[in-house]
């Protein structure tokens, strides 16, 4: 795709990962781990290193994002909200084609956003919220004829508490939920007609729990030293209670 439409416009594509700590990109000094396009995007553009989210939980945050406004603003104050408004709108209103392929995490969860069309792809594993929606995932795994991992399997294994939320993907490597997304914009972006400015969000579902690397992609850190950050006392005394049920 050009990075100008007709008119000279620039397109626009937006990617999100989901609660991806920057200590897991190389290029921003954590050579642990292999972030090859990452590291090209700090390289060739701009990297903030005192960015910070309004709020800890998932759809406060992301409407605050698509708002420019803080959640006692918004009214979005925890998982579950109702958001239904965003600057998407106005690009779309100013000629650009809004595209929203993966997750938005909107409320309801096919809200148009400003959007004129979505793919979506929602967590991972809704075990709680929206646990009976069907996304595009859903419906490609349903496809093939897969049944999805997800918490109520995971829970069936012997070994469910002492892998903490990290299983590898068992599945075909293409149906592996961020492999999915990025072929399927791939794919929308190959067959677009660029005669409008384009504006694509592109919203992978990892590296949120849980943990579900391929095979593939877990292999090279199989031997590798990774680093532990070091807990104190101190940390575990600043707990809230529930945390230390939990540990």
């Amino acid at each position: 795709m050009p990075p100008t439409a007709a008119g000279g416009r620039p397109n626009i594509i937006l990617v999100i990962t989901d609660q991806q700590r920057y200590d897991t990109i190389a290029a921003l000094g954590h050579p642990h781990v292999d972030t090859p396009n990452l590291d090209r995007l700090v390289r060739e553009g701009v990297s903030f290193d005192q960015c910070h989210v309004t709020a800890a939980s998932c759809v406060p945050a992301r409407a605050s994002l698509f708002n420019g406004l803080y959640p006692h603003t918004t009214g979005v104050l925890r998982n579950g909200c109702e958001w239904r408004r965003s600057w998407v709108e106005q690009l779309a209103d100013s000629g650009y084609h809004c595209v929203n392929v993966g997750k938005m995490h909107t409320i309801p969860f096919e809200t148009p956003l400003g959007f004129h069309e979505r793919y979506v792809v929602e967590n991972k594993d809704r075990f709680l919220e929206g646990r009976y929606y069907f996304d595009e995932w859903d419906k490609a795994l349903a496809a093939r004829g897969l049944v999805k991992q997800q918490r109520e399997l995971y829970r069936q294994r012997p070994d469910y508490r002492e892998a903490m939320g990290a299983f590898t993907w068992d599945l075909p490597p293409d149906m592996h939920s961020d492999n999915f997304v990025g072929g399927l914009a791939r794919w929308w972006l190959d067959t677009y007609p660029t005669t409008q400015p384009l504006f694509l969000e592109v919203g992978f579902p990892g590296p949120h729990p849980p943990y579900d690397p391929t095979p593939e992609a877990l292999a090279p850190y199989l031997d590798r030293d990774l680093p532990i950050r070091p807990v104190s006392q101190a940390d575990l005394d600043g707990q809230p209670e529930a945390l230390r049920v939990l540990r």
